[in-house]
């Protein structure tokens, strides 16, 4: 199965894990990434807070060079980057008038054809390809699948998934031979947008969603975005109440089926992490050898 992928800023720079283990996997998915040529930036920082316009053409423009090359379907697996090329998506097609203005911005054909999807979405739809490529069960690893407030939010704009139960992540944990545990904060927001100017805020909001995840029994918490990553793994020591406090690590879910599909740890970028990867490695595989303790993190 061929694919557009947008791989956004954060996939190419601070969460190059995230890209990591999301090409690692392709392959033994049979998945085919097809990176669109001269992407740009989705608008997912300022842009769609200052200028409505703006934002909606700065994603439109990179829907449009996916259909320009001939994509049905574009995958975002940063969580903002899906909102906002979704949102975009969905803001055109209810709305002729903006539809208008946004195709004299781009200056160039555009129909808005190209279905926009998340990580979850295309793993899920990939679980019995997963779960028959399973080689490295994650037999008795208890982990939390977060959400946070943007993967399936909102409803309207998003639809592949229930906004207020969603199961895709755990359908893609339980295909790996994880199990997925019950807990409350698996759509709470982790602050990620006030971590510079409201820092104590997010370590609290942090604090509550790593003790949930603990309180619950998971040993690892599997997330999609690389905001909720940074703020959840990077943060974790500032956020413990004691000095030595146990700490979870912090996977994104192309990585958690990286692992089930008996991939090289490291090559799946656990050794980025700032909580150390190897306990997860230790409960799934005990003779392997784990990712080495976090010494890039660039």
């Amino acid at each position: 199965m061929k694919i557009g992928y947008y791989p956004g800023c954060s996939l190419h720079a601070t969460a190059r894990e995230f890209e990591q283990s999301f090409r690692a996997i392709a392959g033994p998915l049979g998945i085919e990434l097809a990176e669109l040529d001269d992407w740009s930036c989705c608008g997912a920082t300022s842009a769609h807070a200052t200028n409505h316009l703006l934002a909606v053409s700065l994603a439109a423009r990179n829907l449009a060079l996916a259909e320009a090359e001939g994509h049905s379907a574009l995958v975002a697996p940063c969580a903002a980057c899906y909102s906002r090329l979704a949102t975009a998506r969905h803001e055109i097609g209810g709305d002729a008038a903006l539809a208008k203005r946004v195709r004299e911005i781009l200056g160039r054909p555009f129909e808005n054809a190209v279905k926009v999807q998340s990580i979850a979405e295309v793993l899920r739809d990939a679980a019995k390809t997963i779960a028959e490529r399973t080689t490295r069960p994650l037999k008795g690893l208890k982990v939390a699948c977060y959400y946070g407030c943007l993967l399936v939010r909102p409803p309207a704009v998003t639809g592949f998934d229930d906004a207020e139960a969603p199961s895709s992540m755990e359908d893609v944990v339980r295909a790996v031979g994880g199990e997925p545990v019950e807990w409350r904060m698996k759509l709470d927001c982790c602050g990620g947008g006030f971590s510079l100017s409201r820092t104590v805020s997010v370590l609290r909001l942090g604090r509550a969603i790593v003790d949930d995840a603990r309180d619950a029994g998971a040993r690892v918490i599997a997330v999609a975005c690389p905001m909720c990553h940074s703020n959840l793994d990077f943060r974790q020591k500032a956020m413990a109440r004691s000095p030595g406090a146990e700490e979870l690590p912090i996977l994104f879910i192309t990585q958690v089926v990286g692992l089930g599909l008996g991939l090289d740890p490291a090559g799946l970028g656990l050794n980025r992490h700032f909580v150390d990867t190897a306990p997860v490695m230790r409960r799934i595989a005990p003779s392997a050898t784990a990712a080495a303790p976090a010494t890039e993190t660039g």
